[in-house]
C-alpha cells in the first residue's frame, strides 16, 4: 500500500507531503488543476521515463519519494536484491536533475541506489496504474493475449515460457538451414569462378615470378640483333684487333716492352709492369668474349614473335586481376587451395533439415498445450468478466475471447480476440469496432476487478476511469471502485460527485497563482513561512480541526460554488484568462495544492461544486445525499 508521498520541485508542485489512507482515495479538481500531476509524480518514483517538464521551471532539481508497506512477497524480492530492509515500510526516492537538453536521474530504495530494470521489477510488486486514454488501447490484439495470459494460472506462463525458448530454437536451426542453403548457393557460384580462374591460369602456365621480366630482356635482344652484333664488333677491334695497330692490346703490348726496358735502370718500375700486363690480359680476354658474343647474336624473327606473344598474354592477365605477375602466380596458388578446401561440406543440408523439422514439431507441439491452457483461461475469463460488467449497468452484455490458429510466433500459435456485444440481439464483434467510450471505460475497469482477484498488487490507480459515463453508470462505476478498495488500496482520478462521494480519503486538487517570493514549506498543503494573509488564503491547510485559515480556503470553495450558479462556464473562462495573465506577469508563479478534505462540510462543498448546474442550495442538497448514500453503501458492504 502507498503510505505518504513526498514531492519538491516536481511540475507545478513546488512541495508536497501527502498522506494516503487504505480504501478509496479520490483527487477532485478542474480540468488542468494538476491532478494528472500527481500520478505523473507516482510514476517518476517508479522508474517512469524522465521528462524534462517533471522539473519545475526555474529549479533545476526535483525530488520525488514514496513509502509503501512491505509485505511477504515484496521483503523477499529485497532480500534477493539484497536492499536491506526497512522494517514495515520501503522507501523509494527519485532524484531529478534537469540538464541542457536532457534529465538526469538516480533511484534509490531504502537508500541504496538502483537501477531501472531493478525499479520495473519493483513496480510489477507494488502498483497497477491505469492512465488516461488507455481504453483506447483495449483494441489492440497483443495487449488482449497479454490480458488473457496474465489471467491464466502459473501452468500457462511456465507453458508460454517453453513456447518461446521452442519458438527460440527453432529459429536459429531455420536461419542455420537458410544460411547453409545461400551458402551451397553461394559456394557452387564461387567454385565455378574458381574453376575458370583456375582453368586460365593453368593454361597459361604460370611458374616463374621473373618470367615477364625475362622475356623483356629477350625481346630488347632480338630486336635489335642487327645493331648488336656490329657494335659488338667494334668494340672487338678496339680492344684486340686493329689493323693500324691502334687496338687497346697493341698499346697495352707497346707500353710493357718500353716498361721492360726501363726495368734495367730501375726496379722500382715492377710493379707497373705487373699491372700493365694484368690489364692487357683481361683486355685480350674481353676481346675474345665480345667476339665470341658477336658471333652468337642471331637474328630469329620467329622467336621474336613468340616472346612478344607471351609478353602480351602475361600483361593481359596482370590488368584484367589487378596483380603483378608475382601475385598472380601467388593467387593461383591460392584459389588451387581453395578448391581443394571446398570438397570438405560438414553437415549436409539433409542433416540440417531434419533438425529444424524435429525443432519446428516441439514448437507446435508445445503451441497446441498452449492453446489448450488459453482456451481454459478465457472460458474463466469470459465468465468472470461478464460478472463484473453485469453491476455497470451492462445486463444483457455478452463476451467471448476468440482464439484462431496462425503461425506460430514467440508468443505461440494462436490469434486472440476479445468479441463484445453490449446490447441484446447484436452479434459479438470486436471490442474495439462496436464499444463506445462508456463502455470502454466500464470494459477496462471490470478487466481490472478480473485482474485484482489474481494478481496480489496492493495498490491501483485510476486515472479518470470514469470518463464518458454518467447517471447510473457513474454510480455503478463508484460502487464497483468501492468493492475493489475493500480489498486494495484504489487511487483515483475523478470528476465524477458519485465516485468522489463513496471515497475513504479525498482530496481536493487546484492551480494558485503566488508571489515568486513565496517559499511555502508544510506538510500535506505546505504551510507558508510568510504570514500575509493573500498567502494563506491561497493555501491549504490539511489538520485535523479546521484552523482559521482551512476555514478562509473552505468559504473559497463554497463561493465558487454560488458563482458557479451564476454561470459556471463564464467564470472558467474568466479564470483561464487570469491564469494566463498570470503567467507571463513577472514575479509571478502558478503551483498546485492539494487539501486533504477531513470533514463533512469541505467534503460536501466540493461534491456541490463538481455536480455543478445546479442552484447553490439544490447542489448542496444533492452533495448531502451523495453522502448519506454513500455512507449506507459503506455499511451494507
Amino acid at each position: 500500500m502507498l503510505v505518504s508521498l513526498k514531492i519538491e520541485n516536481f511540475a507545478l508542485i513546488d512541495q508536497l507531503e501527502l498522506e494516503l489512507k487504505p480504501g478509496l482515495n479520490v483527487l477532485t479538481g478542474e480540468t488542468g488543476a494538476g491532478k494528472s500531476i500527481i500520478l505523473d509524480a507516482i510514476d517518476a518514483v517508479l522508474g517512469g521515463k524522465a521528462s524534462g517538464r517533471w522539473v519545475r521551471t526555474g529549479t533545476e532539481k526535483a525530488l520525488v519519494e514514496a513509502t509503501f508497506q512491505v509485505d511477504t512477497r515484496l521483503s523477499g524480492w529485497l532480500s534477493e536484491q539484497a536492499i536491506p530492509d526497512g522494517g514495515a515500510i520501503i522507501t523509494c526516492r527519485r532524484d531529478l536533475t534537469a540538464g541542457k537538453n536532457s534529465v538526469r536521474s538516480k533511484s534509490r530504495l531504502n537508500g541504496i541506489p538502483v537501477k531501472k530494470p531493478q525499479m520495473d521489477a519493483l513496480r510489477q510488486l507494488l502498483i497497477e496504474i491505469t492512465a488516461q486514454g488507455q481504453t483506447l488501447q483495449l483494441g489492440d490484439h497483443d495487449l488482449q493475449r497479454d490480458w488473457l495470459d496474465g489471467f491464466g494460472d502459473q501452468k500457462l506462463l511456465e507453458q508460454k515460457g517453453q513456447v518461446a525458448a521452442n519458438y527460440a530454437a527453432a529459429s536459429s536451426a531455420k536461419k542455420i538451414l537458410d544460411a547453409r542453403r545461400q551458402a551451397d548457393r553461394q559456394r557452387a557460384e564461387q567454385i565455378e569462378m574458381l574453376q575458370f580462374q583456375n582453368k586460365e591460369f593453368s593454361e597459361a602456365a604460370l611458374e616463374d615470378p621473373n618470367e615477364l621480366e625475362d622475356l623483356q630482356i629477350e625481346h630488347q635482344r632480338l630486336s635489335h640483333s642487327v645493331e648488336l652484333q656490329q657494335q659488338s664488333y667494334q668494340v672487338y677491334q678496339m680492344l684486340y684487333e686493329n689493323d693500324d695497330g691502334s687496338a687497346c692490346s697493341d698499346l697495352l703490348g707497346d707500353a710493357e716492352t718500353v716498361l721492360t726496358d726501363m726495368l734495367r735502370f730501375d726496379p722500382d718500375i715492377n710493379p707497373i709492369i705487373e699491372m700493365v700486363a694484368e690489364a692487357l690480359a683481361q683486355v685480350q680476354e674481353a676481346g675474345q668474349q665480345i667476339n665470341a658474343y658477336g658471333e652468337n647474336i642471331e637474328t630469329d624473327p620467329e622467336r621474336l614473335d613468340q616472346i612478344e606473344a607471351r609478353i602480351s598474354q602475361l600483361k593481359q592477365l596482370c590488368r584484367k586481376y589487378n596483380r603483378d605477375l608475382p601475385e598472380l602466380i601467388e593467387h593461383y596458388q591460392t584459389i588451387q587451395a581453395s578448391l581443394a578446401s571446398m570438397g570438405e561440406a560438414g553437415q549436409s543440408i539433409e542433416e540440417l533439415e531434419k533438425a529444424y523439422q524435429h525443432k519446428q514439431a516441439k514448437l507446435l507441439e508445445s503451441c497446441d498445450r498452449l492453446t489448450k491452457l488459453r482456451q481454459a483461461a478465457a472460458k474463466k475469463l469470459e465468465a468472470d468478466l461478464v460478472t463484473q460488467l453485469k453491476p455497470l449497468a451492462m445486463e444483457r452484455v455478452k463476451f467471448k475471447v476468440d482464439i484462431q490458429s496462425q503461425v506460430p510466433t514467440i508468443h505461440g500459435g494462436d490469434a486472440i480476440a476479445f468479441l463484445f456485444s453490449p446490447n441484446p440481439g447484436e452479434p459479438l464483434q470486436p471490442l474495439a469496432d462496436i464499444a463506445s467510450g462508456g463502455e470502454m471505460s466500464r470494459f477496462l475497469l471490470a478487466l481490472k476487478a478480473c485482474f485484482s482477484k489474481v494478481d496480489p498488487i496492493s495498490t491501483m490507480v485510476f486515472d479518470e476511469i470514469d470518463v464518458g459515463v454518467s447517471g447510473r453508470v457513474a454510480q455503478a462505476i463508484a460502487e464497483k471502485l468501492h468493492q475493489l478498495s475493500r480489498e486494495h488500496q484504489v487511487l483515483c482520478v475523478t470528476h465524477q460527485p458519485l465516485v468522489a462521494a463513496m471515497a475513504d480519503a479525498h482530496y481536493h486538487v487546484g492551480k494558485h497563482v503566488i508571489a515568486s517570493a513565496t517559499e511555502p514549506a508544510s506538510k500535506h498543503s505546505q504551510k507558508p513561512k510568510s504570514k500575509s494573509a493573500q498567502t494563506q488564503l491561497l493555501e491549504a491547510v490539511p489538520t485535523k480541526a479546521p484552523t482559521k485559515e482551512e476555514a478562509k480556503a473552505l468559504e473559497k470553495i463554497a463561493a465558487q460554488t454560488r458563482r458557479h450558479a451564476k454561470g459556471r462556464s463564464q467564470d472558467q473562462t474568466k479564470g483561464k484568462t487570469k491564469e494566463a495573465k498570470a503567467r507571463t506577469d513577472a514575479g509571478e508563479r502558478t503551483i498546485v495544492r492539494v487539501t486533504p478534505l477531513g470533514n463533512t462540510e469541505a467534503r460536501r462543498d466540493e461534491l456541490a461544486q463538481l455536480a455543478g448546474g445546479r442552484s447553490h442550495s439544490e447542489a448542496i442538497a444533492f452533495a448531502d445525499s451523495l453522502l448519506a448514500q454513500a455512507e449506507t453503501i459503506r455499511k451494507a458492504g
